[in-house]
């Protein structure tokens, strides 16, 4: 465990740090990263000992109470934020709520903005989701050596930038395994194959909770099954409640409370007497 001060300039401890990826990076030691878009999620990851968590920027401060001492990375998403200010002033509001790291994917000028306030930065290469229609469509990045070179430009650009770290998003692996050799990024590989720094799967794949998980996914779990049957019994319990209403067999003698016979010949006494007797 490392103590450290938050960007917000609170003690803390943490499993895992920058320089401890870094140092990871050059060992050999691939790490784990996981999405988690609520406490729960992110109190599970910790639980397991999973490296790192990639949240969104909005709920950092939820997550960060949930998991103390996880490495976390909040991510901004490519329309989230218009201009470098506002992204600047995004990514201060996470660190000081507790992240560790910002992801942008945005241009380099807002990855060097937020490096020179110190902010520890995750850039993105490969395929984005989000600019797809750029590359043809969902498809692998660097199956030719001329794309793979590209990304090599990336790499210098990103570094020469100040980020310490890259999200590598569905490329080849053969030419991830190769351009890694002359970066000192720390990578977070995402359909990208084995040679990733970081491995990073989103919390409904592993999980099995993705109805139509994409090719790189692999679940781990059958949380989709489950929730399957519990909709079937919430629609179940719906269909026999709106059936005992209407046939008066609820509410029952089990959930009613009722009034002492003494008490119910008061009332009436009572109601005779204060109220007008109708024609």
């Amino acid at each position: 465990m490392k103590n450290i001060f938050t960007y917000g300039g609170q003690p803390a401890q943490r499993h895992l740090t920058v320089e401890c990826m870094k140092n990871n990076k050059a060992a050999g030691k691939r790490m784990t990263q996981v999405t988690a878009f609520d406490a729960e999620e992110a109190e599970a990851a910790e639980a397991q000992d999973i490296d790192s968590l990639t949240i969104g920027c909005s709920n950092t401060a939820e997550i960060r109470a949930a998991a103390p001492h996880i490495f976390i990375t909040a991510a901004q998403h490519m329309s989230q934020y218009v201009t470098e200010d506002e992204a600047l002033g995004g990514a201060i509001e996470a660190m000081s709520h507790g992240a560790d790291a910002v992801y942008s994917p945005r241009g380099l000028r807002t990855i060097e903005r937020l490096a020179r306030e110190g902010i520890s930065v995750q850039g993105h290469t490969g395929l984005f989701p989000a600019r797809a229609t750029q590359f043809g469509g969902l498809r692998t990045i660097g199956k030719t050596a001329e794309e793979a070179l590209s990304l090599m430009q990336d790499f210098r650009r990103l570094e020469e930038a100040g980020a310490y770290c890259c999200e590598v998003e569905c490329v080849a692996d053969e030419a991830l395994a190769e351009l890694k050799k002359h970066s000192k990024l720390v990578t977070v590989t995402i359909g990208a194959g084995s040679s990733g720094d970081i491995v990073l799967s989103y919390m409904a794949d592993l999980c099995g909770d993705t109805e139509n998980p994409p090719r790189h996914a692999k679940a781990f779990g059958d949380l989709l099954s489950i929730r399957q049957q519990l909709a079937a019994e919430r629609l179940r319990a719906l269909s026999r409640y709106r059936a005992a209403v209407l046939d008066m067999s609820f509410p029952d003698d089990a959930t009613t409370v009722s009034m002492p016979e003494a008490e119910l010949e008061k009332l009436r006494e009572g109601l005779h007497k204060t109220l007008p007797v109708h024609q």
